[in-house]
Order: C-alpha cells, then sequence, then structure tokens
C-alpha cells in the first residue's frame, strides 16, 4: 500500500501535517522529559512503539520510514562501513578533543563501557547495542521523528535534511547523561547516521548497521583494553 504522498511529490493534507506536529511535538518532549528532567522511563521505547503504530495506521505499512529490503545489500554495507569510520574517526579526533577545549571536561561513558568488561558482560552489552541502540533508537529517530518532521515541510528534499539536522540535535540531548560533551558528539552522531539515512535513499538499515558497528567497536575496545 502506498502512502498518502507519494515521497514528497505530492501535496501532504493540512491535517495530516497537523497530526505529523502534535506527532513531532510529543516524541520531543517525550525525549526531553526523561533525558533532561528525569521524570518519565526511557523513550526509545515510546518512540518505538509510536513507530509501529503511526506508519502502520497513517500510512499503510513501514516502508515510507525506511523500514524495507534495500535495493542493494553492498551499497547498504559500503555506506554503514563509511558511516562507521566517519563516526569514529570524527568523533576521536574532531568532536571529543573540541568538547574538551570548551568544556574542559571528558565525555561521560555509559555504564555499558565500564572498565574492566567481563566476556558475559561485553556479549550483554553488544546485545544491547543491537537492540536498543542500533535498531530501537534508528526507528525511533532516524525512522520515527525525524519522517514526521519532514512531514511539515511536505517531504521535499530540503525538508529532509532540515528535519535531519533537527532530529540530530533531539538525539544528542537524548544522551544528556553523557554531559555537555557527551551532547555534542551524540549530535555529530545524529547528523552522520541521519546523513547515511538520506543517501541510502531513506532506507533504515544503513544507520542501523552504522550505529550498531560503530557501538560494538566501542564495545570491544574497551573489553580488549584498547581504552578507558
Amino acid at each position: 500500500m502506498t502512502s498518502k504522498a507519494d515521497e514528497g511529490r505530492e501535496s501532504l493534507p493540512a491535517s495530516y501535517r497537523w497530526t505529523s506536529l502534535f506527532e513531532v511535538a510529543l516524541g520531543g518532549c517525550r525525549m526531553l522529559d526523561h533525558n533532561v528532567f528525569r521524570v518519565v522511563p526511557n523513550e526509545v521505547f515510546f518512540l518505538f512503539a509510536l513507530f509501529w503504530v503511526s506508519f502502520k495506521v497513517r500510512d499503510g505499512g513501514w516502508g515510507v520510514a525506511g523500514l524495507k529490503r534495500p535495493s542493494s545489500w553492498r551499497r547498504t554495507l559500503v555506506l554503514a562501513l563509511l558511516g562507521t569510520v566517519v563516526l569514529q574517526v570524527g568523533s576521536e579526533f574532531v568532536v571529543q578533543p573540541l568538547a574538551q577545549r570548551i568544556w574542559h571536561q571528558p565525555e561521560q561513558v555509559s555504564s555499558l563501557l565500564s572498565s574492566g568488561m567481563s566476556t558475559k558482560k561485553a556479549l550483554l552489552s553488544l546485545g544491547i547495542v543491537w537492540t536498543f541502540a542500533a535498531f530501537g533508537e534508528e526507528l525511533g529517530y532516524r525512522g520515527y521523528l525525524l519522517t514526521r518532521a519532514a512531514d511539515l515541510g511536505n517531504r521535499s528534499q530540503v525538508a529532509y535534511v532540515i528535519a535531519m539536522v533537527c532530529v540530530a540535535v533531539l538525539f544528542g540531548f537524548g544522551h544528556y547523561y553523557k554531559g555537555p560533551a557527551g551532547v555534542l558528539d551524540s549530535t555529530y552522531s545524529g547528523l552522520v547516521l541521519g546523513t547515511i539515512y538520506l543517501l541510502s535513499g531513506r532506507n533504515l538499515w544503513a544507520p542501523i548497521l552504522a550505529h550498531g558497528l560503530s557501538d560494538t567497536f566501542a564495545v570491544l575496545a574497551v573489553y580488549l583494553g584498547w581504552a578507558n
């Protein structure tokens, strides 16, 4: 079943866009309520549920958000690998040094990356990385919030780019517990993952794989003693 607009080539009804505005505001507030104000449970489960319900009810399926088989798995994997390199190199050599010069304090790391990691904890961390972070966050932020934000601009190319930047900022504040340096670093990650999503033709498997591979590298670095 096709969506109510053919990827931005038809005008979305005003009522459709108003509903999307409400959903974006709801998702954004829910994210801030958990990560900044700490008054509600984690937002990823909430966004994940909205993804499944909203696109099924309003668009007849999840393909409009990119949860579908890519036209080329090879191209998807190449994009994911390139994205992983950009995430790691940019974070390590540009973003984190810049953040420390501004705030004079390092990024607070996740409890999943504590030093002295046992094999059991490493495997548990990898499971969380691929389910909660890679799959859950990408469906919630890139798939759901980015697409619904692009609805406001009638899903034009410009609307998708603006939505990608705005959602990257939200993604940064979604990691508020990491401190200012972590918010900046996560915003950078959101920009990279969002760019991969758009370059892939808005297919979610590219950012999911890039997110999972990048976090897997972080877990292995701690487990093998390459990082503290």
